[in-house]
């Protein structure tokens, strides 16, 4: 024999023993659970422990009996799996993780199927272990009729890649299912409501050839609901029309990982408009002393302009911060159409709102320069009376700080009004500027401490932040001559106060932290930056650091984030905005968004890898924790390696051509598991987007 028979015991499927996860494991549980319930499941058994089943027959006479019943004089071809307890479970499929042996016909061959299953819990290392495992290895061998499918596939009873309770998602092959879940075929994955309407097919199919017709997709989503019955939630399921046309279920588990799905009326979020003033991971402090002043200016500026009703601006911050990094409102700024352009033509609210502000505009537009140029003025000469950080008093210290961010809100508010009214003016910059100081001094080997003391424009270059400095760019071949920053337009003019005044108060704020000294929490960082700042000044009026501070953590760089999205569950859902089509030409099987570098899975892994391959190979799912994205040329977004992906919140996407051609070991990417989306993100030369004018004013 190819395995002790008399060490294992036989549990009939349609018995009560077999509902027992903790006898038979949960895939042979789950069936005859759905079988008690009527749904159409294939006769079978279930190969346990004996000491599971203390009371059922065991050994080889016991075994051999049962499996002559069910294969029948003729030896009809059954199918041999797995049921562990490791797997479909309601934290953890396992999805495809261990064997199951298709076709077995002949007792020989039956034995030394069983043997493989039974040696791959052996193999297997559960990736996340379940809170209750039986004793010994927890695998069982669930044993049926080998069906002959004339159409086969997967079906969720929710769509767990965009997250809808609403919708039920079907992948579809001819034949099997075991083509869709091993990840060698893509199929066709229909989205379909819970009345069996056909929302959209991918790919497309001619009406009158699909391969699931309406009569087909009826049963299917009758039996997703009876299912979903049965069990008190939606099933990810394998089926199978047999070639009579009858609809059999081959297996049934919870959906592990549903995609968030954002609130109706979620904003659409995107770090565009701010991201160039802020570019990288802010800590609680830097983003009150920053963020919370843009907002503020911003609101400002946009109700004076009569952008938006002022009840939405006092409800909602123009610009929040999302993993740390800064997001700003694409509506309200601007940088994406209206959802509903008909309906904005029709109401005449903004029409009236606008009409209301034209008067302010008006004046604004002759009165802006002046009131830019005065405000310019007074900053210049606050900066220039600040004694050195060194020379102060703590309390001047933040006193100092809080005056900058009274003024970053005038600051920001005055400069996105003059990106709006005034114009770009002469066209130069202050990063122009600056990469033009910093070529001379460069050649005068000028070090970056001089080059800064001496032309303080060259901040222009560097983001702002409470850690350590960056160093400032090496040579630049930059040719034009510098003229000074009196030459520069008004709102370039701004723009540059603002970064002088955020300068200032990281120079306060580390010296204070020297002073306080409450130790450091990494990357040249006081963990002083770990405090709002309603908590610092507290603590400078007596009230003591927060008992907690020593235990807080910083904020780590969890990536960028999607081009634009909308919040659920506290994390980013990738949007495709009003008026833009996805480039990407896959198919997104959920996980989110991830950046990453391209990886083959051979060789050195990168820090953040995405993996890159021609199919969904089960055997892939070791490599699957800490990827940053998975692509995949073939496959299904419901095939085994997806579910998992999904579990692990793995931004993948199937379906994509050529991807193994397209993006080699090191290519820089982009990996949406909403949209399918893949691009390379670090493209030289890439076109710019068009901004629009209050989306180029807040940037």
């Amino acid at each position: 024999m190819g395995f002790e028979g008399a060490e294992l015991a036989v549990v009939a499927l349609d018995s009560e023993h077999a509902k027992d996860a903790a006898v038979t494991g949960a895939k042979a549980a789950n069936l005859a659970r759905a079988a008690a319930a009527g749904l159409p499941v294939l006769p079978g058994f279930v190969l346990v422990p004996a000491d599971r089943a203390p009371r059922a027959g065991a050994g080889e006479d016991a075994v051999r009996a049962v499996w002559r019943a069910l294969a029948g004089a003729e030896e009809r071809p059954l199918v041999v799996r797995s049921s562990s307890a490791h797997e479909d479970t309601e934290d953890s499929s396992m999805a495809g993780r261990f064997e199951s042996v298709l076709d077995v016909r002949g007792w020989e061959e039956f034995t030394i199927a069983v043997q493989i299953v039974l040696d791959s819990a052996g193999r297997v290392r559960p990736l996340r272990p379940p809170q209750e495992i039986p004793d010994g290895d927890g695998m069982a061998v669930l044993v049926q009729p080998m069906l002959a499918s004339a159409v086969g596939g997967v079906m969720f009873g929710a769509d767990p890649v965009e997250g809808r309770a609403d919708r039920i998602l079907v992948s579809a092959v001819p034949g099997g299912p075991h083509q869709l879940v091993d990840g060698s075929t893509q199929g066709v994955r229909y989205q379909l409501t819970r009345l069996a309407r056909l929302v959209r097919t991918d790919p497309a199919e001619a009406r009158g050839r699909r391969l699931l017709s309406h009569r087909r997709r009826v049963r299917l989503v009758d039996l997703a609901k009876k299912t979903e019955r049965a069990f008190g939630g939606p099933q990810d399921m394998e089926f199978g029309f047999d070639t009579d046309g009858k609809l059999w279920l081959f297996q049934a588990r919870p959906i592990t990982a549903m995609a968030a799905r954002p609130l109706r009326g979620a904003r659409l979020l995107g770090p565009g408009p701010v991201a160039e003033t802020l570019p990288g991971v802010l800590q609680p402090l830097e983003e009150d002393l920053w963020v919370t002043p843009m907002s503020h200016g911003l609101t400002f500026a946009l109700d004076i302009a009569g952008a938006a009703p002022r009840r939405q601006l006092r409800e909602l911050p123009v610009v929040t911060t999302v993993d740390g990094r800064a997001a700003a409102d694409l509506r309200l700024l601007g940088a994406v159409p209206s959802a509903h352009p008909v309906l904005d033509f029709i109401n005449p609210a903004p029409g009236a709102r606008r009409a209301g502000a034209a008067w302010r505009i008006g004046r604004l537009r002759s009165a802006l320069p002046l009131l830019a140029v005065d405000l310019m003025a007074d900053v210049d000469r606050q900066l220039a009376d600040f004694p050195a950080p060194r020379e102060m008093l703590s309390g001047q210290l933040l006193d100092a700080v809080a005056w900058g961010r009274q003024v970053l809100s005038s600051l920001h508010a005055q400069e996105s009004l003059a990106g709006a009214l005034l114009g770009a003016g002469t066209g130069a910059t202050a990063a122009g500027e600056a990469l033009a100081e910093l070529t001379e001094g460069r050649r005068r080997g000028l070090s970056d401490e001089q080059l800064l003391e001496r032309h303080p424009v060259l901040l222009a270059l560097l983001p702002p932040t409470l850690g350590d400095r960056p160093p400032l760019p090496g040579q630049t071949g930059w040719t034009t001559a510098p003229r000074g920053v009196g030459a520069l337009p008004v709102r370039e003019g701004l723009r540059l106060r603002i970064r002088w005044v955020q300068e200032m108060q990281a120079q306060m704020v580390r010296e204070f932290g020297q002073r306080v000294d409450p130790g450091e929490c990494g990357f040249g960082s006081s963990r002083l930056v770990l405090l709002r700042w309603e908590e610092l000044v507290g603590a400078a009026d007596g009230k003591g650091l927060p008992a907690d501070l020593t235990e807080r953590l910083p904020r780590a760089d969890t990536g960028p984030l999607p081009a634009a999205f909308r919040m659920a569950d506290g994390r980013p859902v990738a949007q495709l905005p009003p008026g833009h089509r996805a480039s990407g030409e896959g198919q997104g099987a959920g996980g989110g968004f991830g950046t990453g570098t391209a990886w083959d899975g051979q060789g050195d892994r990168p820090d953040r890898p995405v993996l890159v391959v021609r199919t969904l190979d089960p055997a892939l799912a070791p490599l699957l924790p800490d990827l940053a994205g998975l692509v995949a040329e073939t496959g299904s977004a419901l095939s085994h390696l997806a579910v998992l992906a999904r579990e692990f919140r793995v931004p993948t996407a199937v379906g994509v051509p050529a991807a193994v051609d397209r993006f080699p070991d090191g290519t820089p990417l982009t990996v949406d598991g909403g949209t399918g989306e893949v691009t390379v993100h670090d493209t030289p030369g890439a076109a710019q987007k068009p901004t629009s004018i209050r989306e180029e004013s807040a940037a």
